[in-house]
């Protein structure tokens, strides 16, 4: 991390902090915490940024939603296609 940092004293359940602490590997337990913790901001933003969207547009439908999917999932297939024909 380039930015600068610095340090908190946070409790979370002893199980979950073991269980970071095996995943988190060379780059330290603070830098897995960090990471998630960045994560859920992320999550938290595109959260509030849905909620103003549908605020103004309407809810998105299931069927919006599974159209969306469809469209990535043929999209994604062709750039494994086409990938494999480059080679």
């Amino acid at each position: 991390m380039s930015e600068p940092t610095g340090k908190y004293s946070i409790t979370m359940p002893r199980d979950v902090a073991e269980a970071a602490k095996v995943r988190s590997g060379p780059s330290g337990l603070s830098t897995y915490v960090a990471a998630a913790v960045a994560r859920q901001i992320e999550r938290d933003s595109l959260n509030e940024l849905v909620a103003v969207a549908e605020a103004g547009h309407g809810p998105v439908t299931d069927e919006e939603i599974q159209s969306l999917r469809d469209q990535l999932h043929q999209a994604r297939e062709q750039q494994t296609r086409g990938g494999a024909n480059a080679v």
